[in-house]
């Protein structure tokens, strides 16, 4: 069994994370018995969000009564003090729970600092002094940001998103943190559904040992692939490597993360899924897709109103409505038969 230390927080886990953002899509019963399962298997740090809808609440009934066998890390998007502890009394009722292992600035535009006018980092030190939290931690899609917290010594670990498709300046953060002894949590380990083999997306994380990977888990079958792991971790080989380095060049260039900060659009467009179209079809093709209403969904793009919105949002600073016609283009060619190459 692998395990990484995040940094100063001393948290010890097993190297496979659970990321519960998935499961505020199906059943509470479900819900539980996938976190239950991953905690029997020897999974032991669940990362969830206020902004996750009921995922807090699944967590919360799941481990009532075992809080001490597993680490929560949980965000707020909070700007003002109110928001916070708004928030946050809402996250410990929710997980049913009187304290947060980590909690997370959730994808601030800025990087939270004390005097910086919004007061949320200085709530933030008085949850720590009150006991509800226990370690800070930031989450972020933005460079930039993401180096000032490194750099401001504020934090104890940076969520942010890593996979074997990432760029040297993502490389360079796991290397940044690894020096402050600040935890580095991979977001985004299987790039929101692109990568399609965990085997390689594990055996790439596995190289780094202050990496902590949460996988995104929505369906048994995909928590067993992880479970599978544990005992035998995929390690890096050079069939592997060959493998990555197609993938890579396949999936360079511009393309849609998923993360879904341009959202919501003011035309209701699902910008985080239909941006991403061609290549879920290339890659990962499912008759939901192409059913009446996935067909609705890729029509809305016909209502594009240029108003430029979630290209200023994107934090990969992508031509999201020329990228949303591309797939579009795409998606009505298939419907009429073609194959995508």
């Amino acid at each position: 069994m692998e395990f990484v230390t995040l940094g100063s927080t001393g948290i010890k886990v097993n190297k496979n994370g659970f990321g519960a953002l998935p499961i505020q899509r199906i059943s509470a019963a479900d819900a539980i018995y996938l976190a239950r399962k991953a905690f029997d298997a020897g999974i032991n740090f669940f990362d969830t969000a206020r902004f996750y809808t009921d995922s807090e609440e699944k967590l919360g009934e799941a481990f009532e009564g075992m809080r001490d066998k597993v680490y929560i890390a949980t965000k707020t998007a909070a700007v003002t003090p109110e928001a916070f502890w708004k928030d946050l009394e809402t996250s410990l009722k929710n997980l049913r729970t009187d304290y947060i292992d980590i909690y997370q600035f959730h994808n601030p535009s800025f990087c939270p600092k004390p005097g910086d006018g919004t007061g949320i980092y200085e709530v933030m030190l008085e949850a720590k002094a009150q006991g509800k939290v226990r370690h800070i931690g930031i989450t972020n899609h933005r460079l930039a940001v993401a180096e000032e917290a490194i750099a401001s010594g504020l934090y104890e670990t940076l969520q942010f998103p890593f996979c074997y498709l990432a760029t040297e300046a993502e490389f360079a953060l796991v290397e940044k943190c690894k020096k402050a002894n600040m935890g580095f949590i991979a977001m985004k380990a299987l790039s929101g559904g692109l990568i399609t083999d965990s085997a390689a997306a594990y055996a790439f994380e596995a190289q780094f040992d202050n990496v902590l990977p949460i996988w995104g888990v929505q369906r048994e079958h995909e928590l067993d692939e992880f479970i599978s792991y544990i005992d035998n971790p995929p390690v890096m080989t050079e069939n592997i490597r060959d493998f990555i380095e197609k993938e890579r060049a396949e999936l360079s260039g511009e393309f849609c993360r998923g993360c879904g900060y341009c959202m919501p659009c003011p035309a209701g467009i699902e910008i985080n899924n239909c941006a991403r179209m061609s290549l879920l079809l290339r890659r990962s093709p499912s008759e939901l897709q192409l059913n009446e209403e996935g067909q609705a969904k890729m029509k809305k793009i016909e209502n594009c109103i240029n108003c430029g919105k979630c290209k200023s949002k994107c934090p990969y600073g992508l031509d999201t409505p020329n990228l949303l016609k591309k797939n579009y283009e795409d998606y009505k060619r298939v419907l009429a038969g073609e194959v995508l190459v």
